[in-house]
């Protein structure tokens, strides 16, 4: 077993352990009052000569002896106390009198100091349960357990042990019951005397001090062992009465002795032997520390349970303002074309879905797939579609930050959108995600990821935790202006953003995490644009899924880590560090850390507390999360259906999410630094059905033309247009044996009726040109030309309503007939 895994397992032990012992000492303490009434039960099997016979009981035997004539053994139980049995013990040493305590082991292990000044004092100490239980009605094991304990707990504050024991809730002899006759011989015979009473005080009831003292007084001269408490409640009338009552016994002739004097033990205490005084220290301090950590989870639970509900009203108020906020446009319509990059790692599954996808935008795009060393045939794939506006540049595997920098480094545009190769894009996604950068503060845009691969519990919760988790947080750091991530499934950036701030870095496992962060820190607002959707594979197994968090969380511990120095910046880096970054160490770190806790003292609850309370708190916590999960669907227009897995998500998803967190705060803590883990593809993906022809891209710049093989490009002229001779049966493609290429030394550019001049003076090489002239110009060199031949951008729709027929010609000046665009 790994060594974080062995640690949480202890952790977690001992943790259970605590609660254990906490819950056996406290919450199965039974604090009914020692005189209240009590279902009588049979007397059949307690031997006359115990019910007729005197208040010490060797019950193996069945002995009973009396105290002597004209003595007085006071007696206190239920302690010790902290407030009271001070007060008693000093009256006590005033008058000079001893007394017997029957001490409770947890009040013993929680007052050691005070069972150390009974025995020190002279007085005697006996057993009175480890948890004042009623040992009539327990099982034998528990009262052996109860009154081993008992010894122990005493062994170690006092060292020594004794063997007198009163049960809770006896009385006198002529009260025992059959179940208390048998817990009397159990206890008998493992070497304990029952010690009862003769004459009770009745000061539990508070009646009054008058009372007290005419309930302890004997009435003749028989040795008396009258029951008062030192514990259990107020006992100030107690004290009181004890301040009378003294005296006046004594001024009566009355002796007063402790139990094991008036009984003539030859030994009532003994010194401890080395190992009880041992296991008693160990147990006293094991009941003291599980009360200190109880209290102190008590508090932070407490303290995270108020936190996540003001984090639940927080997102609510944030979403709703989001949504008025959105409403109102970013500014002009943006329209120039984009670059969208798709890092690609054997993503044969689903790289054609998505490709697809993205040409059928409805917002002009070049796409870069960035081939990453796939082996199985990811760039093969994309060539063989021969789909216009495409470009495959094959690389030796890097890393996904190395093919994202080579995609940046090859576009053409300066709006850039990055998207994972298992993402298809809605037609509408592109044109959404850019237009935030109307604003000129926008530096980068999150769009809306949303779970494709629903089907199963798992998919289900997975697309939850997209919709009412990552989206309803997304909403609240775009108006808090501390967004920490614009995922790697659907995000746009400005280029000049990029570029200032080094391209993606690969020091973190979360390069988008990361990123996103450098963004902010450098003053680009990063905002989220929900209506531009994206659908992405989720994994479909939990070890895939655990896979994937793992890198996630572990990434973003590497990014908060690398830009922690946000914390003291001020402007918009300050905005990150004091907003983005305190919220996800709180909610994404810490909380989860607490999440095991949680679930042990549910456990702890329902088993030492009432569990009705328990699942009250846990079905309104419940109820929580539907409301919120409702609204957070019914913002993303969702179908609320997948809810219902909600109460099930508890019992399995959660725990698979914080023991993550775990794991990536111990390799963190260890140095250790994980690979780029790639997410098993399962082809769920499809491309969007309603497909909408792009309009045609800005005139003033239009995305840089491939570089095929050497040739020539065959145009064909006609009045008012000219066909491109286009391979019959795909409108956009170019016959790629088609000796219709761009000849790399020497760029065409030409004008139709200025539609589709290229701008002059720009960084491509192009200028205008009269119509079928041929302009060189120089071949671009600041960006690299992938090496083999790619498909040419698609070409505009033709303004003045079809192109037409006309003849093919090459530099060389042969001529043949053309066909019509889209024949």
């Amino acid at each position: 077993m790994r060594t974080h895994w062995l640690l949480l397992t202890t952790l977690v032990l001992t943790l259970s352990a605590a609660l254990l012992v906490q819950g056996y000492t406290q919450h199965l303490f039974d604090r009914t009052p020692d005189a209240a009434p009590r279902q009588a039960g049979a007397r059949t099997s307690v031997p006359a000569r115990v019910t007729s016979g005197g208040p010490v009981i060797e019950g193996a035997s069945a002995r009973t002896t009396r105290p002597a004539d004209r003595t007085v053994s006071l007696t206190f139980d239920d302690g010790p106390d902290p407030v009271w049995t001070p007060k008693i013990l000093d009256v006590l040493r005033r008058h000079q009198v001893h007394a017997t305590f029957f001490t409770v082991g947890t009040k013993v292990a929680e007052n050691p100091d005070l069972a150390r000044r009974i025995v020190a004092e002279g007085h005697q100490i006996g057993l009175h349960s480890f948890t004042h239980t009623d040992l009539g009605s327990a099982s034998p094991w528990r009262r052996s357990l109860e009154l081993r304990q008992t010894q122990l707990v005493i062994a170690g504050a006092t060292g020594v042990t004794t063997p007198l024991l009163r049960p809770p809730y006896s009385a006198t002899n002529q009260a025992l019951t059959d179940a208390d006759w048998d817990a009397v011989v159990q206890a008998g015979k493992e070497g304990y005397l029952t010690v009862l009473t003769t004459q009770d005080s009745e000061d539990w009831r508070r009646p009054g001090v008058d009372r007290i003292v005419a309930d302890s007084t004997p009435k003749g001269a028989a040795g008396q062992i009258v029951l008062l408490h030192d514990a259990g409640g107020d006992r100030a009338q107690t004290v009181a009465a004890l301040e009378r009552l003294l005296p006046r016994l004594k001024a009566d002739g009355r002796r007063f002795t402790t139990v094991g004097e008036a009984v003539a033990l030859p030994t009532a205490e003994r010194p401890a032997t080395t190992a009880n005084a041992w296991q008693g220290s160990a147990l006293i301090a094991a009941i003291r520390t599980s009360d200190g950590v109880v209290d102190a989870l008590s508090w932070l639970l407490w303290a995270a349970g108020a936190i996540s509900a003001l984090r639940a009203i927080a997102v609510f108020v944030a979403a709703r303002r989001h949504v008025r906020m959105r409403r109102r446009p970013w500014g002009p319509p943006v329209t120039e074309p984009v670059s969208v990059i798709v890092p690609a790692y054997n993503e044969s599954a689903g790289i054609e879905a998505a490709v697809r996808s993205l040409l059928a935008s409805d917002h002009p795009v070049e796409v870069i797939v960035v081939d990453d060393g796939s082996t199985d045939g990811t760039a093969d794939i994309v060539e063989a579609l021969r789909l216009p506006g495409v470009r495959v540049i094959r690389q030796q595997n890097a890393g996904k930050p190395a093919a994202l920098n080579t995609g940046i480094a090859a576009a053409s545009c300066d709006l850039l959108v990055m998207v994972d190769g298992d993402t298809v894009f809605e037609p509408d996604a592109v044109r959404m995600i850019v237009q935030p950068f109307a604003d000129r503060r926008v530096g980068a845009v999150s769009g809306n990821a949303k779970v494709v691969n629903r089907g199963g519990l798992l998919g289900r919760w997975q697309h939850i935790e997209y919709v009412v988790g990552f989206n309803l947080d997304r909403r609240l750091f775009d108006l808090a202006e501390c967004m920490p991530t614009v995922p790697g499934a659907v995000g746009a950036f400005r280029r000049e953003a990029l570029l200032r701030v080094g391209g993606v870095s690969d020091i973190t496992l979360a390069e988008d995490t990361d990123l996103t962060m450098a963004l902010c820190r450098d003053g680009w607002r990063v905002v989220y644009e929900e209506r531009a959707k994206a659908w992405t594979e989720a994994p479909a197994s939990l070890g895939a899924l655990w896979k994937q968090r793992y890198r996630w969380c572990y990434g973003t511990l590497q990014a908060m880590w690398k830009h922690r120095g946000a914390l003291v910046q001020g402007g918009q880096a300050g905005k990150l560090g004091r907003r983005g970054l305190v919220y996800l160490l709180m909610f994404q770190v810490l909380l989860p850390l607490l999440a095991p806790v949680v679930d042990v003292f549910a456990v702890y609850g329902l088993v030492f507390l009432d569990p009705v309370h328990i699942l009250g708190l846990w079905t309104a916590f419940l109820l929580l999360q539907v409301v919120m999960g409702l609204y957070a669907f019914r913002l993303d227009g969702e179908r609320p259906g997948p809810l219902w897995s909600l109460p099930l998500q508890q019992f399995v998803y959660r725990q698979l999410m914080y023991l993550v967190v775990i794991q990536s705060v111990f390799t963190a803590i260890a140095g250790s630094r994980l690979r780029w883990q790639r997410m098993e593809r399962y082809g769920s993906l499809q491309v969007p059905v309603a497909q909408v022809a792009p309009p045609p891209p800005s005139p003033a710049r239009l995305p840089r033309q491939p570089s095929p093989p050497h040739g020539h490009e065959g145009y064909g002229h006609g009045q008012g247009g000219y066909g491109h001779g286009y391979e019959q049966g795909d409108a956009y493609g170019y016959e790629q044996a088609d000796a219709r290429a761009y000849e790399q030394a020497d760029a065409h550019a030409y004008e139709r009726r200025d539609a589709y001049a290229y701008e002059q003076g720009d960084a491509y090489g192009y200028a205008p040109a009269p119509d079928g002239a041929h302009a060189p110009g120089p071949v671009p060199t600041h960006m690299p030309y992938p090496p083999a031949p790619h498909h040419a951008v698609r070409p505009p729709a033709d303004p003045f309503g079809q192109y037409h027929e006309g003849h093919d010609h090459d530099q060389a000046g042969g001529s043949g007939p053309g066909r019509p665009y889209g024949a």
